[in-house]
């Protein structure tokens, strides 16, 4: 995980409709930036929803919500229609940010170890600095405990 008070690093991917966003985009805007593990599952589905609903609270507080995850642009689109999501859901199927990020990590699933993405949320201010910073959060609580962390 990136430590807090250090810059985020700027990263380049394309969002559920193959536009492309890079982080820099953002500056002057507070930036939810989380990643999460796989579209279409059940605690995935919880977080996301879960930031749709807020998703008015985190506007009206300045802050943009980004999903990340390594799905492909077509998964993300189908997972933005199918539960309504008014956010930008960002594609990395090479795991370069991911990796970046330290969020892709070996995870023990019964007993198996297996790579994959740690649930994990940054909070980013204006300025493109980390000023949060949270692993293995829990995918339903996760947006309110956000919005609560913005000023």
């Amino acid at each position: 995980m990136l430590e807090t008070g250090t810059p985020a690093p700027d990263f380049t991917l394309p969002d559920q409709n193959g536009e492309l966003h890079t982080l820099s985009d953002y500056r002057g805007q507070k930036v939810i930036l989380y990643f999460y593990p796989k579209d279409m599952t059940s605690g995935c589905t919880k977080q996301a929803c879960a930031f749709g609903e807020l998703f008015p609270l985190f506007r009206e507080k300045g802050a943009v919500v980004l999903g990340v995850s390594k799905d492909s642009v077509a998964s993300h689109k189908k997972f933005e229609e199918q539960y309504g999501l008014p956010f930008t859901l960002l594609s990395d199927p090479e795991k370069q940010v991911l990796q970046t990020y330290d969020v892709w990590k070996e995870k023990k699933n019964y007993g198996k170890v297996t790579m994959g993405v740690v649930r994990t949320t940054y909070l980013i201010d204006e300025n493109g600095i980390i000023v949060r910073a949270l692993d293995k959060v829990k995918a339903a609580e996760n947006p309110a405990q956000m919005l609560g962390y913005l000023a």
